[in-house]
């Protein structure tokens, strides 16, 4: 093979092995990103269904606590006067103490007001509430109807209404959770409250923060994970000032809820809020505290339950759950894959290149070999009919005396015989050397001497071939030849010496080149549906490796020419080969 076609074979396999590398990087990545994202989806349901079963506990708890502040309230209607004029604080101090509750309030109505008019705690009294929608709203529902139908967070009773834990208006450093009692017997409102101390613990005990904790310590991935409120995140503090001048933070607007945000993005708000809106997934890579990190935001619908309110006190029905994964580990996995895919490589090469450099000396050496056989058997060949011609000219003037004496002689029948073998002989000669190639001449002088040994009847003619190529092309017709007669002749040797005939033809047309080879066969056309161009068959004895065959196919093959096996006449088989050129 020519170095140029090695050095293209060797390019090509490169551009196949870094082709296939490539592929294989770009798809292991999509594997190992996919399973990130499937990791980290599995992480997010583990953590909503938490906050689902904390926040439905944590509203179970609540309308509990409102349940037993409802009681409060009803236990210490009858323990009050109605009138609340004659009510007095250190009743309701010594009340709330008895009731287990942190304070009670009596809320009285003005002509343009609500006032906590009488309570427990001095920071209470005399504050308006005006000023605190909607609760204000809710406080003139159950004065005039004893009942509140607001669409808010809350829980309605039978004159009974509570909001949810929040800031203290007037204690901003507290959290409570308020009830609210009318039923008409009284001239007031008792507002009885107790400290967000106990819904803490609850929650504490829910561990949702917890839950998350360990889920990052249990991922070689996960960083960070964050329940968001997508309608406040990002919007600042709605933090408000009571009638003192004190600043009152907002519980249920608050931003964050559970998990911690120490992964910061340009791009979080708008990617909480895209979430939330579409309802799908939202996923960016992003380059944060010198870490390459995976975001995704996560919409989580509550249904028609209310948890959350926007930035205006309005309800919202569901939040967000972002998480935050360190893609250093795709990237950490990529790496130690493909140095162990580079080693496995850099073996496989460096075997393939010895194998390959043995499979070029070996071929070279075989090749080499083959053409100086090839060379020696046709210089061989060659000398043998150019022998057989001098032999001739050297023995021309013996025929010559031979001739003239037996015409002395009057011996007229023997010296017909004689010339007619002399004639004969000469014409056989002059047919090879008219074949027109010099290396078929050749094969076809020594096929003949070996058939005259055999006892063989081979008759061969032949027209055209001295336009036949030199070079490969005639070496690969010789093999064929060669083969072609080698089978035929081992086929007639099964036969008495006045059966063994082949015939041997070839002719070069526009176009073609056609070689045809009969010999006697018996039961030809039994042996013509015998797989007879297989490697190893042979219908011989078991000296023969049943390559012949083989190789004038494969030859024919190699030239996309075709060859045929006939069995037209009785006892004979035939083989026709057509190779174009």
């Amino acid at each position: 093979m020519p170095r140029n076609t090695w050095l293209m074979a060797i390019s090509l396999s490169v551009i196949i092995v870094l082709l296939s590398n490539g592929a294989y990087y770009f798809l292991t990545k999509k594997t190992l990103e996919d399973a990130l994202n499937h990791e980290m989806r599995a992480v997010a349901k583990q953590i909503e269904f938490s906050v689902e079963q904390s926040r439905l506990g944590a509203e179970k708890f609540q309308d509990q606590i409102g349940r037993e502040l409802r009681v409060v309230s009803i236990a210490a209607q009858y323990a009050l006067d109605p009138d609340v004029e004659k009510v007095t604080n250190d009743q309701l101090k010594e009340l709330s103490a008895k009731l287990g509750v942190e304070h009670i309030t009596l809320m009285k109505r003005t002509e343009d007001n609500i006032i906590l008019y009488k309570s427990s705690d001095e920071n209470e009294l005399g504050k308006g509430t005006k000023t605190w929608d909607p609760w204000y709203v809710a406080f003139n529902q159950l004065f005039d109807d004893k009942k509140v139908n607001i669409d808010w967070l809350g829980q309605t009773l039978p004159n009974f209404w509570s909001g949810p834990f929040e800031v203290a208006s007037t204690d901003p450093d507290h959290i409570y959770k308020w009830g609210y009692y009318y039923d008409g017997t009284t001239n007031y409102i008792i507002d009885p409250y107790v400290s967000y101390r106990s819904l803490a613990e609850y929650e504490k005990l829910t561990g949702i923060n917890e839950l998350i904790e360990k889920s990052i310590g249990s991922s070689d991935s996960l960083l960070e994970a964050t329940v968001i409120n997508p309608m406040t995140f990002g919007k600042g503090s709605f933090d408000t000032e009571n009638e003192d001048g004190e600043v009152q933070g907002h519980l249920l607007q608050q931003d964050i809820f559970y998990g911690t945000y120490r992964y910061k993005s340009d791009n979080d708000v708008n990617d909480v809020q895209k979430a939330f809106d579409s309802g799908d997934i939202i996923s960016t890579k992003d380059h944060i505290d010198g870490k390459h990190v995976l975001k995704m935001f996560i919409p989580v619908s509550t249904g028609d339950e209310v948890n959350l309110v926007d930035e205006n006190g309005e309800p919202i029905h569901g939040y967000v759950l972002s998480l935050v994964s360190d893609y250093q580990v795709i990237q950490d996995r990529l790496d130690s894959q493909f140095l162990n895919i580079g080693i496995v490589i850099f073996l496989v090469t460096g075997i393939s290149l010895l194998i390959a450099a043995f499979a070029m000396r070996y071929f070279r050496q075989s090749r080499e070999k083959v053409v100086e056989v090839t060379q020696q058997t046709y210089v061989d060949e060659i000398n043998g009919m150019f022998q057989s011609i001098r032999a001739q000219r050297h023995d021309f003037l013996n025929h010559v005396q031979t001739i003239h004496s037996l015409a002395e002689l009057n011996k007229s029948r023997e010296l017909v015989a004689y010339t007619k073998e002399l004639t004969g002989e000469i014409r056989l000669m002059n047919d090879i050397i008219n074949i027109g190639n010099p290396a078929i001449a050749a094969l076809i002088r020594s096929k003949i001497s070996q058939a005259e040994s055999y006892r063989i009847a081979f008759t061969c003619s032949f027209s055209g071939l001295n336009r036949l190529e030199m070079g490969i092309k005639t070496l690969d017709v010789n093999r064929m030849l060669g083969n072609l007669i080698d089978n035929a002749f081992d086929e007639v040797m099964k036969y008495s010496e006045d059966c063994r005939e082949v015939e041997l033809s070839g002719k070069q047309m526009d176009g073609f080149i056609e070689f045809c080879i009969s010999n006697t066969c018996a039961q030809a056309h039994e042996v013509k549906d015998k797989p007879l161009f297989q490697a190893g068959f042979s219908t011989k004895d078991d000296a023969h490796q049943g390559l012949g065959l083989f190789t004038v196919k494969s030859i024919t093959e190699q030239y996309k020419g075709s060859i045929q096996v006939n069995a037209d006449t009785e006892n004979k088989i035939t083989f026709n080969i057509r190779i174009p050129h």
